[in-house]
C-alpha cells in the first residue's frame, strides 16, 4: 500500500510540461519540476515518512539477511565451540544461543522467560556466551562464572548464573565470596582459576566472535539461523521457536 501511494504521488509530478528526463530539462523546466515537488511534499507530508518506513524495511531486510550468512560462516564457534555452557535439552530440534551480561537489565529481564520457554516448550537446547560489555564488575562477574564451571561443572554454573542474575548489589569479590559459599563451592580454588589464562581464553573468544556477528549489545540470541538482537518476551521466542520448525 506505502509503495503504491507513493508511486502514485510521484506519478502526479510526472506534468506533461516537463522533460521526461532530469538531464534534459531546462533550467526553467527543471525550476518547476522542484517548485511543484515541494509543494506537493507541503501539501502532503506523510509521503515522507511513508518513504522513511519503505527504506527502514528495506534496510531490515538486508540486516537479516547478512545476519544469516553471518550465522552460517560462524556456525562452529556459535553452536559447538567446546567450552560454553549447554543446558536445556541437549537433544532438542532447535538450538537458541545467548550473549549475555548479569549487570545488562534486559538479560536480567529475558532471564526468566527464557528459562520458561525451555521448561514449557521441553525440546529446545540452550547455549550461553559470555559477554560482559558494561564495565569492570561485569568483566569480574563473568570470570567468576566461567572459573565454577570449569572447577565445578556445569550444574553449578547454571546455579550461579541464575543467581548472578537475580543479583541487584554491587558485583565485587566479597560479595562473589559470599555467594560461591551459599552453594558449597572450593572458593580458594574458584578464585585461582578466576585469574587463569583459561578463563581469559573463554572470554576472549567470544567477544571475537561476537564482534565477528557485529554485536554491540546485550542480550543478542541466535535462534537456529536467525540472529535475534536484543531482548525479546516469551510469547515472540515462542512464535519464532514454532517459525523454525515450520
Amino acid at each position: 500500500m506505502k509503495k503504491l501511494l507513493l508511486s502514485t504521488a510521484f506519478a502526479t509530478l510526472a506534468l506533461p510540461a516537463l522533460a521526461a528526463d532530469l538531464k534534459e530539462m531546462t533550467d526553467e523546466e527543471r525550476a518547476q519540476f522542484r517548485a511543484e515537488v515541494r509543494a506537493y511534499l507541503f501539501e502532503n507530508p506523510e509521503v515522507i515518512m511513508e518513504a522513511v518506513d519503505i527504506l527502514r524495511e528495506r534496510e531490515a531486510e538486508q540486516q537479516a539477511r547478512a545476519d544469516i550468512d553471518l550465522v552460517t560462516q560462524y556456525a562452529d564457534q556459535i553452536f559447538n565451540d567446546g567450552y560454553s555452557y549447554v543446558g536445556g535439552n541437549p537433544d532438542g530440534d532447535i538450538t537458541l544461543v545467548e550473549f549475555l551480561d548479569y549487570r545488562c537489565g534486559y538479560c536480567k529481564r529475558a532471564h526468566g522467560e527464557v528459562a520458561e520457554l525451555l521448561e514449557t516448550d521441553g525440546n529446545i537446547r540452550l547455549i550461553v556466551k559470555e559477554l560482559p560489555i558494561l564495565g569492570d564488575a561485569s568483566v569480574l562477574a563473568s570470570r567468576f562464572a566461567v572459573a565454577v564451571k570449569q572447577v565445578a561443572g556445569d550444574d553449578s554454573y547454571k546455579a550461579v548464573g541464575d543467581a548472578l542474575m537475580s543479583f541487584n548489589g554491587e558485583i565485587t569479590m566479597p560479595a562473589l565470596r559470599r555467594l560461591g559459599a551459599t552453594f558449597g563451592l572450593d572458593m580458594d580454588a574458584v578464585e585461582v582459576r578466576m585469574g587463569s589464562e583459561d578463563v581469559t581464553a573463554e572470554i576472549a573468544a567470544t567477544r571475537q566472535l561476537a564482534a565477528a556477528l557485529a554485536i554491540s549489545g546485550t542480550p543478542t540470541f541466535v535462534m537456529h539461523d536467525e540472529l535475534l538482537r536484543g531482548y525479546l518476551p516469551l510469547d515472540q521466542m515462542q512464535l519464532i521457536v514454532d517459525e523454525k520448525r515450520g
